[in-house]
């Protein structure tokens, strides 16, 4: 934006502030709010929400008695977005939501509504793009304030209760808002119309041109110029493990031959194994890294983030066949399928940061408790594998001192072929299980098992582990018949009710699993459930003017612009996962209306790639699928005969990111592939041999039944 067009209200709010500074903002003027009851938020099946159902805030759910009792009273809303695991959310609630003078301000002078970041991500999307245009940032908590309209004029993240080291406290802003609402009405709608002016013109951009390899190159490059040689990752704390980055830059090496892409990619995942943002003890993946050296996290677990880098892991095995890579995978399905998997197959949302009030007590150790547990000499050897220290080996965020706690983490892989570091693992392991807990958010969220669904099925080909596939197949299904109505996704399942509208990464990502299953097993009903639901994403998610797919349906409730958004950031959007999806299918199927899709969707979001083309690495890895040594094959054989597995699983074995491969299958009576890949219906095999045709450039090479001649062409 040239000027930032919330300067108005900027200026008056600081008017009113320093008009407000007269004053007394003291809790002993502000009469206690009695008899705190559960309020409506108690009836909600979101964990977030119901963690705040005992506030002496008046909280609403987001939905129509909300705005209009807002409409009633003339008041404004009070927006507030987070996510069960949020530390900061968990902080902002102790300290002003669940104050009785904080409620009091709420209560009498807004109509409040919360909101789970994750069951309404195109709300979230909305005011949060909002939130980074006011205020040059974003986070959660978010925090809004809006017309009864759902129309927004103020945003912010974090607030205290009282003004603290120049941030302004809620004691300090509600009533600044609150005036401003009743004396300065006309200023704050000017405001408003901006806004909606803004946010119309960001979400409606015509068609741009096409990608092209110098964007492929200069988003390597400014991976390459942001790199950290010595700690790995990129840019400056804090560090995020934003897999899709990483799985761009080896489909880099692999398009262009460019090792540095490679060398960058190993780097980062052997350092962030090493640090402690890994749970050494009970495995897994923290959200992200505090420092550059990723020792200290912010130590809440999300399903998306073990699914994405379980498979930039499982690239990197796949690439350099270095067996850190595989352990380290196995280990993140390990801790998935014991601690986020419910009976059901479907896959749990989070594990928190905090136990008893403190973020990562859980996680952290003192010396002397891993010496009473494991005994001197064991724990000797431990504690100098995993830098344990009497002092502690970190220091704590808020104070900057060392306070006798220890994150494990190690210097180097030298452990890995220890019994006895293994035994200590799995003692302490047993121990921290008696622990209080960190909260587990048992939600099952489609998109995010989607994510889980392909990165299994995609591990159970690297891997041939074929309890990877049967996780993932049971996942799928469950997704499919139980959160789903009359053939429609659903968004979340809880407590064993499915609710609440789908938006476009679930589509997106679902089919990307089953995409993923589909050429695990080449089982041709998962290819079809991909297609009907894809199908589905374009009847209603499609954007006819300018490409692209909108967050929500053409059904969905109507907010004050439809969003779209194909920004990459801790998971790939639905946009960019919708264009690989679209290439596949085209490739799989021979159906050029999803090759016209795929590149209408990038054409929509062109301008914003080409400003910043690193926030959009899976929608260019999109782009060199489609356009870099891409390729069809198709295996004719029995696909119970030996001989074909064995030339399956030797085109398999090759690390070649921009193929399909498919299973035409003899032992079948009826060739379902046919049905949906009509191409493939001429293609025979050679002497009753598996036969390969290898496709490229709309064209195939001749058939052949050799082995090493179909991996040369392949390799090609």
């Amino acid at each position: 934006m040239a000027m930032n067009p919330y300067k108005q209200i900027e200026i008056l709010l600081l008017i009113l502030f320093i008009s407000c500074t007269t004053k007394s903002q003291t809790d002993s003027k502000i009469e206690k709010v009695k008899d705190v009851k559960m309020n409506r938020l108690a009836d909600e099946q979101s964990p977030y929400l119901l963690q705040h159902a005992d506030n002496p805030v008046d909280w609403y759910p987001w939905g129509e008695e909300a705005f209009n009792k807002a409409k009633k009273l003339d008041r404004p809303i009070f927006l507030s977005i987070g996510y069960s695991t949020c530390h900061w959310c968990h902080v902002m609630e102790h300290e002003s939501f669940e104050d009785d003078s904080v409620a009091k301000l709420l209560n009498e002078n807004f109509v409040s509504i919360k909101v789970d970041r994750e069951e309404l991500p195109e709300i979230d999307h909305l005011y949060m793009s909002v939130c980074q245009a006011m205020t040059g940032r974003g986070g959660w908590p978010l925090n809004i304030v809006m017309t009864p309209q759902k129309e927004p004029f103020f945003a912010g993240t974090y607030f205290p209760k009282d003004s603290r080291s120049g941030r302004s406290g809620m004691f300090q802003i509600l009533p600044m808002i609150t005036e401003a609402w009743t004396t300065k009405r006309d200023d704050i709608m000017t405001s408003v119309n901006q806004v909606k002016n803004y946010l119309d013109k960001i979400n409606s951009k015509p068609a741009g041109n096409n990608l092209s390899e110098e964007l492929i190159t200069s988003a390597y490059d400014q991976f390459r110029n942001g790199f950290d040689e010595e700690h790995g990752g990129f840019f400056r704390a804090p560090k995020f493990p934003s897999s899709h980055n990483l799985i761009f830059l080896m489909r880099y090496n692999y398009s262009y031959g460019n090792q540095l892409a490679l060398d960058m990619v190993i780097k980062t995942l052997k350092q962030m194994r090493l640090g402690g943002i890994y749970d050494q003890i009970g495995f897994g993946f923290h959200r992200y890294s505090t420092d550059r050296h990723w020792l200290v996290p912010h130590f809440e677990k999300m399903l998306y983030d073990q699914a994405m880098i379980a498979m930039a892991y499982t690239e990197a095995f796949h690439i350099t066949g270095d067996k850190i890579f595989e352990s380290t995978t196995k280990e993140i399905f390990k801790y998935v399928l014991r601690d986020l998997t419910a009976s059901n197959g479907g896959f749990y949302s989070a594990e928190d940061a905090d136990s008893e009030g403190e973020e990562g007590k859980f996680y952290t150790w003192t010396k002397k408790e891993v010496e009473e547990v494991l005994g001197a000499s064991l724990s000797k050897d431990f504690n100098n594998t995993f830098s344990i220290k009497y002092e502690g080996n970190f220091k704590d965020e808020s104070s900057g001192k060392k306070n006798a706690q220890n994150i494990p983490h190690l210097n180097n892989f030298d452990f890995y072929n220890q019994p006895s570091i293994e035994s200590a693992r799995k003692k302490l392991f047993d121990k921290r299980e008696y622990r209080v807990h960190p909260l587990k958010d048992d939600k099952i969220l489609s998109d995010w098992n989607g994510l889980m669904i392909a990165a299994l099925a995609r591990a159970s080909i690297i891997f041939q582990e074929p309890s990877y596939l049967k996780a993932a197949k049971k996942s799928s299904e469950f997704v499919l018949n139980k959160i789903s109505k009359d053939g429609k996704l659903l968004k979340r399942f809880r407590n064993n009710k499915a609710a609440i509208n789908a938006h476009l990464d679930d589509y997106a990502f679902i089919s990307w699993g089953l995409l993923e299953i589909y050429e695990a097993s080449f089982e041709a009903e998962y290819l079809s459930k991909c297609i009907d639901l894809m199908n589905i994403m374009v009847d209603d998610y499609w954007d006819d003017k300018n490409g692209g797919f909108f967050l929500g349906s053409d059904q969905s409730e109507k907010l004050i612009v439809r969003t779209k958004t194909a920004y990459d950031g801790a998971i790939p959007s639905g946009n960019s996962v919708a264009v690989m999806n679209m290439l596949k299918l085209s490739r799989i199927t021979g159906d050029v209306k999803w090759a016209d899709l795929a590149e209408k969707t990038i054409r929509a979001f062109s301008e914003d790639i080409h400003r910043a083309p690193t926030g959009y690495t899976l929608m260019l890895s999109a782009f060199l699928f489609d356009t870099n040594k891409s390729k069809e094959i198709v295996i004719v054989g029995n696909g119970k005969d030996d001989k074909t597995i064995e030339f399956i699983n030797a085109i398999r074995s090759e690390y070649a990111p921009h193929k399909v491969l498919l299973l035409k299958d003899t032992s079948l009576n009826y060739n379902q592939l046919e049905q949906f890949a009509n191409w493939t219906s001429t293609q025979y095999s050679i002497d009753e041999k598996p036969t390969a045709y290898i496709c490229k450039n709309f064209a195939c090479n001749q058939p052949t039944n050799d082995l090493k001649t179909a991996l040369t062409l392949l390799n090609e």
